[in-house]
């Protein structure tokens, strides 16, 4: 909402949602028309070696750098909620970032990611979906209690904002589960295309309504403050947005195993034909779970991570591959609606990706690197004092902009 706009922002979610759905069915329409079974004998089916070797990058690439992205969030968040424990010394090294992410990978990540079965994880989503609904009703409710304290910035409602396409990438990144299809699609109980189809409707109508409540909550609070990791506005010493933070950590940390299942299932079919004997399946797991987890601790910006890996890795995955494998696939007359829906799709996908990954290097965003938001301060700005007027939150913002900005 904050690249886009907000009233931009709002229906390039419900686009991109529409087209997530679209390309998730047709995804699997695709495997069904090739007689194949996975994301990658699909695209070597139709495009032959370059074509499985590009996806096979592409595969890699997105979940692997949500690995990444969850790490992230885990020690920025959980970081938070460790200070929060009376007595604990905040400089403390054993609840900074390095080490929570370190030992959040070897007590939870690691051994979830060991599983050999995705279906098992089936309990452990139930648990972060439900732990998303809390957190939910945090940001709601911050929304009503923080929300008229902190001054809107100048543009806040202005109707589109320039790094409309750098939203577009962030958007795919919250919404894709393309890489990870065909695993979920083969471990229902007799999949068919028309039962995935409503499973998939269901979900997406689902996430784009918990989307549009957290975006519409958090841009409402923050409006121009908004940073890539909404948690990164609230401040240290609310004690409800504390246990928000831990739901919130809890939950990436049960999602991350989703994502090294794919990794992990690319490697075994390019390198090992498929099949991974128990002894590789540890080590490759190993491996690409201790990777993740360095560069992790390098990188201390959520905002630049999922933009590049929406443009880059996100965008062809929705918009680009599955469109082409079915225009090249489906002998369905050219006016049917899946082939002219495809033919829209792709070139759109290929226009956002370019233009996407130029503004995301070009036009970063802004981060706070941990760092408190100024209205957090006692001394700078109130935030329970309800009876400022309009022009005192006026005078106090121009303060603390020049303050904020020096």
């Amino acid at each position: 909402m904050k690249q886009a706009g907000f009233p931009l922002g709002m229906l390039l979610l419900f686009w991109v949602s529409y087209v997530t759905d679209f390309s998730l069915v047709l995804l699997i329409k695709g495997g069904a028309l090739s007689g194949t079974d996975t994301y990658q004998s699909l695209v070597n089916k139709t495009f032959g070696f370059p074509g499985y070797l590009l996806l096979s990058i592409l595969q890699f690439l997105y979940p692997f750098i949500a690995m990444i992205s969850y790490n992230i969030i885990a020690g920025d968040t959980l970081s938070k909620v460790f200070q929060r424990i009376p007595g604990v010394d905040p400089e403390n090294l054993f609840i900074g970032r390095h080490f929570i992410i370190g030992l959040s990978t070897v007590t939870f990540t690691l051994p979830l990611s060991l599983y050999r079965d995705i279906a098992k994880l089936g309990k452990i989503s139930l648990i972060s979906t439900g732990l998303t609904a809390l957190i939910l009703g945090i940001v709601m409710a911050r929304t009503v209690s923080l929300g008229p304290h902190i001054p809107k910035t100048e543009d806040a409602w202005v109707f589109a904002k320039p790094n409309a396409i750098q939203a577009i990438g962030v958007m795919s990144f919250a919404f894709i589960c393309h890489h990870n299809s065909f695993l979920v699609y083969s471990s229902l109980e007799e999949p068919t295309v028309a039962k995935w189809s409503r499973l998939i409707h269901m979900s997406i109508v689902i996430s784009v309504f918990i989307c549009i409540i957290f975006a519409t909550c958090g841009y409402l609070t923050f409006t121009g403050f908004t940073q890539g990791d909404l948690f990164e506005n609230y401040c240290r010493n609310d004690d409800l947005v504390t246990f928000g933070r831990f739901c919130y950590g809890v939950t990436v940390i049960l999602t991350y195993p989703m994502e090294c299942f794919v990794t992990r299932e690319v490697i075994a079919n390019v390198f090992f034909g498929g099949n991974l004997s128990l002894v590789f399946h540890i080590v490759v797991t190993v491996i690409v779970v201790t990777v993740a987890m360095l560069v992790s601790l390098l990188i201390d910006c959520l905002g630049i991570v999922l933009e590049l890996n929406g443009v880059l890795c996100a965008i062809p995955l929705i918009f680009i591959i599955p469109s082409a494998c079915y225009l090249k696939l489906s002998e369905e007359p050219k006016t049917h609606s899946d082939k002219i829906m495809s033919c829209v799709v792709l070139p759109i996908g290929a226009v956002v990706m370019v233009f996407g990954f130029v503004m995301a290097v070009t036009n970063p965003q802004d981060c706070t690197h941990g760092q408190e938001m100024f209205y957090c301060f006692p001394d700078n700005f109130s935030l329970t004092n309800t009876s400022d007027s309009h022009v005192q939150q006026t005078t106090q913002l121009s303060i603390l902009n020049i303050s904020v900005f020096q």
